[in-house]
């Protein structure tokens, strides 16, 4: 199936990591920064921040709808991402930890939705073989 565009969000970056981001409709505006010795100055985010909280959305509605196809409620779920900043030989690269939980699953049962998530989440099939990326239940 070719790609059919549901949604666009555009953004636009002044200043790099220690300038001002913003969505052409206003909805997100925010003043960039980097941690110094793991402290963000107050009232500035990073990339890093932006990306973990979309991709745990993202991933959150996959992991749902795996849950619904199963016959179980997710809708107390919760996934959270790490996403982090790090050195590799030739600069530096992104890598995520991403952690699920239902209430009422056990750990494997978890785990194997957690999973098929990751085969469905569009951020994780973007990032896939990219990125160091691993995939844990709570």
């Amino acid at each position: 199936m070719p790609f059919e565009t549901l949604f666009t969000a555009t953004a636009t970056a002044k200043g790099g990591r220690h300038g001002h981001s913003q969505t052409s409709d206003g909805s997100v505006s925010v003043d960039l920064g980097m941690p110094r010795n793991g402290v963000l100055e107050p009232g500035k985010t990073t990339p890093e921040h932006l990306f973990a909280a979309g991709y745990a959305a993202c991933f959150g509605s996959a992991l749902e709808a795996v849950a619904k196809r199963r016959g179980v409620d997710a809708s107390q779920g919760e996934v959270t991402v790490a996403a982090s900043l790090g050195k590799v030989e030739d600069g530096f690269a992104l890598a995520v930890k991403i952690t699920g939980r239902i209430p009422g699953q056990g750990r494997a049962a978890m785990q194997a939705l957690l999973e098929e998530a990751h085969l469905m989440c569009p951020y994780s099939k973007a990032t896939r073989g990219n990125i160091e990326a691993t995939v844990s239940a709570a």
